[in-house]
């Protein structure tokens, strides 16, 4: 085995959050919103431990269809690992977007975020994220489909507690 290959994991972590639209995307309101996808998409490429993102011909997700209701957009992306993906969420222009999205996004009671681990080089179809969002609906919790509260390594052996920061109020 090759030092490459060594070093190569062999799980990668896919990760889904919906958000249900106020507003219709080309609306006044969601300007802002609109407007930040783009940068807010090239930071995740660009950062640490970025694998993968779901997008259509227009280069973000907001025209895939989720669940059949077209208020839902879809986040699709996947990371090496939950410590990448934080490290993401909580800085920069994403963390901006976290702070303004209750201006653009209805408050859900529902789980609307999922966090699974896949095989290495696997990309995950909407139909398997919703299922993975139902089944954190159904269950909560399992190495089957997690939070990052309560995660499971990918072996699924025993969860793992992850303190989200408290100032961003965020139900992940």
């Amino acid at each position: 085995m090759t030092d490459a290959a060594a070093a190569s994991p062999a799980f990668e972590l896919a990760q889904v959050n919906l958000a249900r639209l106020k507003f219709p995307l080309d609306s006044p309101e969601l300007k802002d919103f609109v407007d930040a996808l783009d940068p807010v998409n090239a930071d995740a490429e660009a950062a640490d431990g970025y694998v993968w993102r779901l997008q259509s011909e227009g280069g973000d997700a907001t025209d895939v269809p989720v669940f059949g209701d077209d208020w839902l957009i879809i986040n699709l992306t996947m990371w090496r690992d939950a410590n990448a993906l934080t490290a993401y969420m909580y800085q920069g222009r994403h963390r901006e977007m976290l702070a303004r999205r209750r201006e653009w996004f209805d408050r859900v009671q529902e789980a609307m975020t999922a966090l699974w681990w896949v095989p290495a080089g696997h990309r995950p179809t909407v139909a398997e994220a919703e299922a993975r969002l139902l089944h954190l609906r159904a269950h909560g919790p399992t190495p089957y489909a997690f939070t990052l509260r309560t995660s499971f390594p990918a072996q699924g052996a025993e969860p793992v507690a992850f303190e989200v920061p408290k100032d961003l109020g965020c139900s992940v």
